[in-house]
């Protein structure tokens, strides 16, 4: 069974807003063994909503359409449908009555415009919109179901999750999807392909290997697709164990569990340790995903950015000295940021990083790319260079990720 969305708005085409619908659609889509077959986003246009309707009906066996159905001109999309499905336009008393509940909640007057929200194709079942004046609605085509939902995605999501799932649920027979993710660093995706070329010949036709890399990580997605649950979840777990052994040496967890500063987070709140951390090319990229997750409160103490190096001195008490002999990029300036941050915190473990991240070099001759990423403990202090390569985004990217895996392999010594 396979599901076609698209979502229409000039808006989403020119970069005024980012179609997030699609991704939840695909989110909860999978969840039941419905498979994307395609995404497509197009213009308020009739020809082109036309056109797409077509050829999602040769494409897939669900159709979902997001967006254009507003009350102004602009929006269009009701009218074409009628016209793809050869229907009119009815009053339904239930949504005129949801519109005019809406409308005298917020004593706002009712204009004429807003009552054809009430008006849906003939041919429709209507999804009643709690949330907002235009209603869902659910049309059957030579055995395709077509369903057109407002953009706007907090209507758009309860829409589904409450009405549309439930009713393809009840109509259909899906098979199980399931995906099993491992995440790993230190090893570009066409090593790592080299690598374990051999196991991936030999995995069964119904599971499927992705590789997703970005900046330093490679994500290695495992999924596969039965209508035996039990046959489906063994046999993925099966192709885990023969893979993890090839790996272990990259491998930092599983994307199930969560980011790997999730379970960086995890780990210290078991152990009932803490961390801080100083920042100087990253910016305070490491502490905002850090924080970023519920709970930090209870292992994150704080964090500095000392991006001049002014900054290292007076706040990190770093030695001038040690900056005019070995350079504000070294190996000695890193492990002092790290020593001195955790001390200024007493916290248990600490990260620091400093580099030059391009384009110029900055206060340091060192190349552009070059990053020292130190980790400090109460015992001791450790630091790695390492070079990112020559691109802003990248360098940041990638000793942020690498902070994380440096610190995790400290943590598990323990």
């Amino acid at each position: 069974m396979q599901a076609e969305i698209i979502t229409i708005g000039d808006e989403i085409l020119i970069g005024q807003i980012v179609d997030t619908n699609s991704a939840f659609l695909g989110k909860e889509f999978n969840k039941v063994g419905i498979s994307i077959y395609q995404i497509t986003s197009i213009q308020d246009d009739k020809s082109h909503i036309l056109k797409a309707l077509k050829e999602a009906e040769e494409n897939a066996d669900i159709i979902i359409i997001t967006g254009g159905l507003g009350p102004t001109k602009d929006d269009i999309t009701k009218h074409t449908i009628c016209e793809y499905f050869n229907d009119t336009l009815v009053e339904d008393k239930a949504v005129l009555a949801n519109v005019e509940a809406i409308f005298s909640k917020y004593d706002i007057p009712l204009l004429e415009v807003n009552k054809q929200q009430a008006l849906v194709p003939s041919q429709s079942k209507v999804l009643m919109n709690q949330n907002g004046t235009a209603p869902g609605m659910w049309l059957e085509k030579n055995g395709k179901v077509f369903v057109s939902l407002p953009g706007v995605p907090y209507e758009m999501k309860a829409l589904i999750t409450e009405q549309v799932i439930p009713k393809l649920r009840a109509q259909f027979k899906f098979p199980y999807i399931m995906h099993k993710t491992m995440l790993t660093y230190g090893l570009g995706e066409s090593s790592l392909a080299e690598r374990i070329e051999k196991w991936e010949d030999k995995l069964p036709n119904f599971i499927k290997l992705a590789y997703l890399p970005s900046l330093g990580r490679v994500r290695l997605r495992l999924s596969g697709k039965s209508f035996d649950k039990e046959v489906l979840k063994d046999e993925i777990q099966n192709q885990v164990n023969l893979l993890l052994p090839q790996i272990e040496d990259v491998f930092v967890g599983f994307e199930e569990d969560g980011s790997i500063e999730a379970v960086i987070g995890k780990q210290l709140t078991i152990a009932g340790k803490t961390l801080a951390v100083a920042e100087s090319c990253t910016g305070g990229r490491i502490a905002e995903s850090f924080t970023a997750n519920a709970g930090a409160s209870a292992y994150f103490k704080g964090s500095v950015v000392t991006y001049a190096t002014e900054s290292k001195v007076k706040l990190l008490n770093v030695s001038e000295a040690d900056i005019q002999k070995h350079s504000v990029v070294s190996k000695e300036v890193a492990e002092a940021m790290a020593k001195n941050v955790r001390i200024v915190f007493n916290s248990d473990y600490a990260i620091s990083t400093t580099g030059n991240a391009g384009p110029s070099k900055g206060d340091s001759d060192a190349e552009v790319g070059t990053v020292w990423i130190a980790i400090a403990t109460k015992d001791k202090v450790y630091s790695e260079m390492f070079n990112f390569g020559n691109h802003r985004e990248k360098v940041i990217g990638r000793a942020t990720n690498k902070a994380f895996v440096m610190l995790q392999k400290e943590i598990l010594k323990k």
